[in-house]
């Protein structure tokens, strides 16, 4: 049981990632899809875009546009600002979801900073590159008819060793019913 519920959490993660659930944006893309799909030029939406800090990062990050506007089938480009205001080092990691959560199937990065380890130095600051389209199917689907913003929204996290990324909605303390430790039965 103990396996099963390690092995959960990165089998969880790819799951959402691949299927686009709890407003996981699509990782990955079909190359050649990106070079043929067709812009639904009459379909319109607004990205706007939010970044977060955790508590355990001294980092100030923030996107470098409120929004912007595209259309399913185009890329499109957004950058996020990073600076380490402290005197060390500090590695960051990031996680993101999109809101509506129905819309995360359709989001899809081609290129992002998320999930891998950022280090910035004293005083650094870094500009982030978002690259992404929504897939043209976005359009078509009758849960999306009313759907005329997305919000695109990352986390940092101070990486440390022997630490995982937390999962957002999903923490270890709900797989147990009570406070008392766990014994076999």
């Amino acid at each position: 049981m103990i396996g099963l519920s390690y092995a959960s959490v990165p089998l969880y993660r790819l799951y959402c990632q691949v299927s686009g659930l709890g407003g996981t944006a699509v990782a990955g893309h079909d190359s050649e899809q990106v070079e043929t799909m067709t812009p639904v030029k009459e379909r319109i939406i607004k990205v706007t875009f939010n970044a977060d800090t955790h508590a355990s990062i001294q980092w100030n990050f923030r996107p470098q546009q409120s929004e912007i506007y595209v259309v399913p089938g185009e890329t499109a480009l957004a950058f996020y600002r990073a600076k380490n205001p402290t005197d060390k080092p500090i590695i960051g990691i990031s996680t993101y979801n999109v809101v509506p959560f129905e819309a995360g199937q359709y989001f899809n990065k081609i290129q992002c900073f998320c999930f891998e380890e950022q280090r910035l130095n004293p005083q650094e600051e870094v500009d982030m590159p978002v690259f992404f389209y929504i897939d043209p199917d976005f359009d078509v689907d009758p849960r999306m008819a009313r759907v005329d913003t997305i919000t695109l929204s990352y986390t940092f996290f101070e990486a440390k060793g022997g630490q995982s990324l937390p999962l957002p909605g999903f923490s270890y303390s709900s797989l147990r019913t009570s406070d008392k430790p766990m014994t076999d039965p």
